[in-house]
Parts: structure tokens; sequence; C-alpha cells
């Protein structure tokens, strides 16, 4: 098998239109490059067409798409260590569907890492939203404190919880849209757990890697847009599968004690959240949370 410098892996599913712009907008920011790369979309059994749009993409050798069809959603986490096993690449860029990438981004993003990856083992880059304010990205494992704020004092808007930092440091995890490793690093730690469908893979597999002296920084540098929630089906789904990601990653990582206090947070936030929607008369906030609960 060819050796190549970087693999960038993206998950699809029922995001055709976005997974196009995705492609289109890292082959244009490579331009030039002498990064010798190659795009690996691993699609989760879509339904909108994306299998015939990426097949097209594909017969472009200019493109440097490979595509893999699973033949079912493996989720986020298996899609992505499908993803890697195929990859050729010594160098690997977990990078999200819904993310465009702007200027140089992913050039300065693999300089900068292969420059200083004795001591950076993941990496990941400054992410913007759609109009180009900054988002949240680099942030603070969930102890008891972190979920607290998080779920109840509006953490991010505070820093308490994720921020935007405007210079390069080490952090406790990066967004899973922008992650850049090594496949050595990725495979010691057998990727991303496959028991976690979506929402919480990230913090899981960088968790482990701090265990294993791994660390990660953040690097604005290299700046990356990313949509948001673009591959999620209503609010729903997301916020019933946060719940599932910290009563996991409590059940994985944390003590009995730490889990039980964690169930308290849970369902004292679904209790608010649900009572606001009766008061409100807001069917969406009384489904969600009143499933929510339940899950606890």
């Amino acid at each position: 098998m060819k050796t190549l410098d970087l693999s960038i892996i993206i998950i699809s599913y029922n995001t055709r239109k976005i997974t196009e712009d995705c492609i289109e907008s890292i082959n244009r920011s490579l331009t030039n490059t002498r990064i010798k790369y190659e795009i690996i979309v691993v699609d989760n059994n879509s339904l909108d067409g994306s299998a015939e749009t990426l097949q097209k993409i594909a017969q472009n050798k200019a493109n440097k798409l490979a595509y893999f069809q699973t033949g079912s959603n493996l989720g986020f986490g298996r899609g992505n260590n499908y993803g890697v096993k195929k990859a050729k690449g010594r160098y690997i860029l977990l990078l999200n569907t819904d993310t465009l990438v702007l200027n140089r981004a992913i050039e300065k993003l693999y300089n900068f890492y292969v420059n200083n990856e004795d001591r950076v083992h993941f990496l990941g880059s400054k992410l913007l939203n759609h109009d180009l304010t900054s988002q949240p990205s680099a942030c603070r494992f969930f102890t008891l404190p972190v979920v607290f704020a998080t779920l109840l004092l509006k953490g991010d808007y505070w820093g308490l919880t994720r921020s935007s930092p405007d210079r390069f440091c080490q952090v406790d995890w990066v967004s899973g849209a922008c992650i850049m490793t090594t496949k050595k690093y990725y495979l010691k730690l057998k990727g991303f757990d496959k028991n976690i469908f979506m929402y919480m893979e990230e913090v899981d597999l960088l968790y482990r890697a701090k265990k294993l002296g791994l660390n990660t920084f953040f690097y604005p540098d290299s700046q990356i847009i990313h949509l948001g929630s673009a591959s999620s089906n209503g609010k729903t789904f997301p916020i019933l599968q946060v719940y599932q990601g910290f009563l996991f990653f409590y059940k994985k990582h944390y003590t009995l004690f730490h889990l039980f206090a964690l169930r308290l947070i849970l369902k004292f936030k679904a209790f608010i959240a649900y009572f606001i929607g009766k008061i409100k008369g807001d069917q969406y906030l009384i489904k969600t949370y009143e499933q929510a609960f339940k899950l606890v």
C-alpha cells in the first residue's frame, strides 16, 4: 500500500450537498500543496443521493477522493474507525462533513503538527460559525462542576466549559469537527469507542489519550467554518444523545458516587426545562426533556 502524508476522513450521512461543498473546500485549500493527501469519505448508507454524487466526484482523480459505502449507519465513531483503517496517510485529519476549510487551514495545521509532534499528539483548529464569529471548541473535561456549568449556567458564554482562544495552548479536548493526529496514535487508542453512536466520542478518546500521556493542543492560526448540527435530525435527538453520552462517559471513567451526582444534575436540568416548557406551552421542550428525564 502506497503511503501518503495525510488522510482526511469525513463521515457522511444524508448530507449530500454539504459533503460536496466540504470536499470542494478541502481541494481548494490544498491547491498546489506539497502534501501528498487523500480524502476518504465513509458514507453511512445515505438515502439522499450521496452515493451517486460521491461516486461521480471520485471518478475525477484530481479530487483525490476515496469513497466507501458502509451499507448501514455505523454512527460517527465507528465510521471514523472504518475510515482510519482504510487510510494510507501517516497523519490523519478527522473532519466533519459540515465544515468549510478556509484559506490554507489544513496546510497550516499539518505543518504545525509535523514540526511539533514531539509534544503535540492531537491538534485542533479554531472553528468559526458561518458568520466567521468564533465557535467555542477548546474544552475542559466533564468534571461534575463543568457538567453543572454546561447544563445550567450557560458555561460556554462565561468561558467556564468551552472557549475559543486566540493563542496556541494545551487543552483537555477539542471538538471532533477537526482533529489532527497520527494513524499510529489513533490506532494505539483503538480509535473512538464503538459503543458511542454520536456525541462524546472525542471527549472519551482524548480523555483516554491524556491517561496515556498524549497531549491535546488548540491551534488558532488554522481556521475552519463549522456549520454545526447539519448532520443531525432536529433538536431532540442531539439532546438525548448528549444525555446518553454523559451517562456512558461517567459509567466508563468515574466512580458510582460521581455517576449518582451526574444523574441528579441531569434530572434537575430535565425537570427545569420540562417545567419551562409547560409554562410556555412549548411542546418541543416538554417532549424532549420528558424523554431525557426517563433516560436518566
